[in-house]
């Protein structure tokens, strides 16, 4: 990775225009896959695919459609999406004060100021919300100016109206975003991402850190608000999720696949992250499918 690459991303609207949407279909790859933050609120509509998400504090896997919005500032991983056939991908960003620095202070505005303090945890809408919004949002890209801006506004206020969502870091935790910081996690991220199916020392870890073991532990916890081993733990099961849903490997085979190399352990584990065993899950999933 190159080190000069920044992890406060620069979002540039087209010229003329407030407000960046950007739509992508199947055949679109993002290796844009580093810790980054930006002022700007996101709004992220997925309507066929499947991939991991990394926002915060916040480690899941989505294996259909996915509408989220990120508040200002929320650090997040920009892990690669795989779209299905005939999937696509809504982007929308936009500074809080693109209307100007009192507009949401209105009365009429209180819901949408509402709903971006909100997103400062990462909100995920559920599937009367995605059905009612997805293809409002999808509108985004054929409208220009005036008409976007129109458009933007009620999608907003029908998310500000939403009761079916969830808060992905409802837990308060602060996050640290500052350049340095965002580069460091970003390389520590990296390396958990590249090699969490392996075991991976404390003093392997704070060697790409360039750090002492007990400095590295003491500044990952001011960090990310867990300790290193939990997130290494919280990775392998988020792929373990993976597994379960698109393959039809055995249980015992996912476990070892994503680096535990005992079984009861994967399944206390596993039970303890998503509140349920790994059997459940999967049969869950089939009960889904049909």
């Amino acid at each position: 990775m190159n080190q000069n690459k920044p992890t406060l991303e620069k979002i540039k609207p087209e010229f003329g225009s407030s407000v960046f949407v950007y739509k992508h279909m199947a055949q679109y790859t993002d290796n844009k896959a580093f810790w980054h933050f930006h002022p700007e609120i996101e709004l992220v509509y997925v309507d066929k695919g499947r991939g991991k998400r990394h926002i915060g504090n916040h480690l899941s896997y989505f294996n259909n459609s996915q509408l989220i919005l990120l508040g200002s500032n929320l650090p997040h991983h920009g892990f690669t999406d795989r779209l299905t056939e005939e999937g696509s991908e809504v982007l929308v960003q936009f500074q809080p004060e693109f209307l100007g620095d009192q507009f949401f202070n209105i009365p009429e505005m209180s819901s949408i100021k509402g709903l971006f303090e909100r997103a400062k945890n990462g909100i995920l809408f559920k599937v009367e919300t995605k059905q009612k919004v997805g293809l409002k949002i999808q509108k985004l890209d054929d409208v220009k100016g005036f008409r976007r801006i129109i458009l933007l506004l009620e999608i907003l206020f029908d998310l500000a109206e939403a009761k079916d969502y969830e808060l992905l870091n409802a837990d308060g935790f602060a996050f640290e975003t500052n350049l340095q910081d965002s580069f460091k996690i970003d390389l520590i991220y990296n390396h958990i991402n590249t090699n969490f199916k392996n075991h991976i020392s404390l003093n392997e870890i704070a060697h790409v850190a360039s750090m002492t073991v007990p400095a590295f532990c003491r500044y990952f916890k001011k960090s990310t608000g867990k300790t290193f081993t939990k997130l290494v733990n919280e990775y392998r099961v988020v792929h373990a999720t993976k597994l379960l849903s698109e393959s039809q490997m055995s249980v015992t085979d996912v476990a070892f696949e994503c680096g535990f190399n005992n079984f009861s352990h994967f399944n206390k584990l596993f039970k303890e992250i998503t509140g349920k065993s790994a059997s459940k899950y999967r049969g869950e999933l089939k009960l889904v499918v049909r």
